[in-house]
């Protein structure tokens, strides 16, 4: 790949981020680090949605302004990505003075060419969507299906997109390219959703809606929010109405979006759209992804089953947030709805990175040490049936990964763990030592300890502390190493490590170990 671009939805910072919010950032950040083992000019951005009435409203509950309840929300979002160890490229704020400004350009050339029009406009508006909607949206009771709110009746005069001039296009394009939407099943989805589509308010009334980027050269209007909200994905890397930068040569078209299912909509239609009528390339792929749900039950405040990601981390006692990254990354199969239990979260993560990967190295480092000191000897060093199926699950994984099947490639990777664990079990090393058959023995914990590396790569998308870790106990140069040039014989001949420096990569939840309020 020459390059892999790749971004977020901007959240929206009328509140904290929740488990919700982490699932996205999870999720794609454990794609763009996998596409980073593949490609090196690699980009991801993220960032927040900061105009708009929510923002507005909320603000004046709270008796300040909304750029200073913008600073403090945007804030606690970079503070649990950060917590999240979610590696973005960029964080851009859509309050950024060089966003508002190439937003104003491009809203201004849209109207100029004609894609842009003046009208009065009577419909029913969702705050929750920040969307006019249809008669044809709404449930058999007249409330929006996401927030199950009765729209209020707007009359404004507004800007309207054109977008019913590129409906034929929009449809043609994603007729002809079957991987546009991701997966597969929603196609016909948002097919539906484009043969009733209309005409879209780009704007609001000042009157209404102050806080919001200034459509130039009409002051009582303010640009609405997709039009400002979408184009992040462009503004960031140096688009400009007049003269791109070449970053964004580089870098455009995207790669990959990574969004909720709730807004498949206006990515697929509407930000199609707009980029058709700026003459720009087309997204490559856009993910739209499932929801997390808490025991099975929706998140909702009045339930009071937000999860806030740092909470969790806090009430597990994790210092490092790769239990939670492998959970979240693995609750669904690609594009379907997960779920998220305390108990599930402890089995899994204790079953999978503790008892499986984790034991598994930890005997095999021990067994090392104890048999033969930490050496690794030349006549250790052998083929064998495990290390071609560890090369045939870093091509598998790649298979999944090229289709954002991150559920799915991790299965493989457990799978390999678990034929490395049979293999031990099978082989009886320390039977071997006892019956005196050492270079059996060195070559059975040499060829674990070889596929042992293939797995920290394999593994370190979704858990870059542990593979980290793992790979500095065996030696191996994890960050160097790319997918697609993995061999089956990692571990070099000679001394590679002394009791000492062996320790658990994960330690059981439950463990007395991993409780810091026991340790005290």
């Amino acid at each position: 790949m020459e390059k892999f671009y790749e971004t977020t939805a901007i959240d929206y910072v009328n509140g904290a981020p929740h488990i919700g919010h982490a699932y996205e950032k999870i999720l794609a950040d454990v794609i763009y680090r996998h596409f980073t083992q593949r490609c090196d000019n690699t980009f991801m951005l993220t960032g927040t949605d900061e105009h708009g009435i929510k923002i507005q409203k909320t603000a004046a509950s709270k008796g300040i302004t909304p750029k200073q309840m913008c600073d403090e929300n945007s804030q606690m979002f970079k503070d649990a990505w950060k917590a999240l160890d979610f590696d973005y490229s960029k964080f851009i704020r859509t309050t950024d003075e060089q966003h508002v400004r190439v937003v104003q350009h491009i809203f201004k050339k849209l109207m100029e060419q004609g894609d842009i029009y003046k009208n009065k406009y009577t419909g029913l508006y969702c705050s929750g969507c920040e969307a006019f909607l249809s008669e044809k949206d709404l449930t058999e009771d007249g409330l929006c299906p996401d927030h199950l709110k009765k729209p209020e009746v707007v009359s404004e005069e507004n800007y309207f997109f054109k977008l019913t001039k590129y409906k034929e296009a929009i449809a043609n394009h994603i007729n002809t390219h079957p991987d546009f939407i991701v997966p597969a099943f929603r196609k016909n989805e948002v097919l539906h959703q484009l043969e009733n589509i209309e005409d879209i308010s780009v704007s609001r009334a000042k009157s209404n809606v102050s806080w919001s980027i200034d459509v130039l050269d009409d002051p009582d209007q303010g640009i609405y929010v997709w039009i400002d909200a979408l184009s992040n994905y462009i503004t960031a890397i140096g688009y400009d109405v007049d003269e791109q930068t070449d970053q964004f040569k580089q870098l455009w078209p995207v790669n990959l979006h990574v969004i909720g299912k709730d807004i498949l909509k206006f990515h697929s239609i509407y930000w199609t759209g707009i980029l058709m009528a700026l003459g720009l390339p087309l997204p490559q792929q856009i993910l739209a992804h499932g929801w997390i749900t808490i025991d099975e039950t929706k998140m909702s405040k009045s339930l009071g089953n937000v999860i806030s990601p740092t909470t969790l981390l806090e009430h597990f006692h994790l210092d490092k947030p790769d239990a939670m990254r492998y959970y979240m990354a693995t609750a669904a199969p690609c594009g379907k709805d997960g779920n998220y239990s305390d108990k599930d979260f402890k089995e899994k993560v204790n079953a999978h990175l503790a008892n499986s990967m984790g034991n598994l190295l930890n005997r095999t480092l021990s067994m090392l040490v104890k048999y033969f000191d930490g050496d690794v000897k030349p006549e250790f060093k052998i083929d064998s049936p495990l290390k071609n199926k560890a090369i045939e699950t870093v091509k598998d994984v790649m298979h999944h990964f090229d289709y954002y099947e991150v559920q799915e490639a991790a299965q493989k990777i457990m799978l390999l763990v678990d034929e490395a664990n049979k293999y031990v079990t099978d082989s009886e090393p320390w039977a071997l030592a006892k019956n005196g058959e050492m270079d059996k023995c060195g070559q059975v914990l040499t060829t674990v300890l070889d596929v042992m590396c293939v797995i920290s790569s394999l593994i370190y998308p979704y858990c870059p502390n542990i593979a980290q870790d793992m790979a500095k106990q065996l030696s191996y140069d994890l960050k160097s190493t790319k997918l697609q040039d993995i061999k089956s014989d990692n571990i070099k001949v000679g001394h590679l490590i002394d009791k000492a420096d062996i320790h658990p990569v994960f330690l059981r939840i439950d463990s007395e170990l991993a409780d810091k309020s026991k340790k005290k």
